[in-house]
């Protein structure tokens, strides 16, 4: 979660936002997480389907 959390601020930094309350920084963090997990396994579906199709 420390890592989400350094991410999350690094993009506020980065952007220049206002600074989230703490509850707002832990929210963003999830949300990142959610985000980070869907792309792995969209990553992991194509993977998949590619490796399938070419040894068909």
């Amino acid at each position: 979660m420390k890592m989400l959390l350094y991410l999350a601020g690094m993009f506020i930094d980065t952007f220049g936002i206002t600074h989230p309350s703490e509850e707002a920084r832990y929210r963003a963090a999830r949300y990142i997480a959610f985000l980070l997990l869907l792309t792995f396994l969209l990553l992991c579906t194509v993977i998949a389907v590619a490796v399938h199709l070419l040894h068909e």
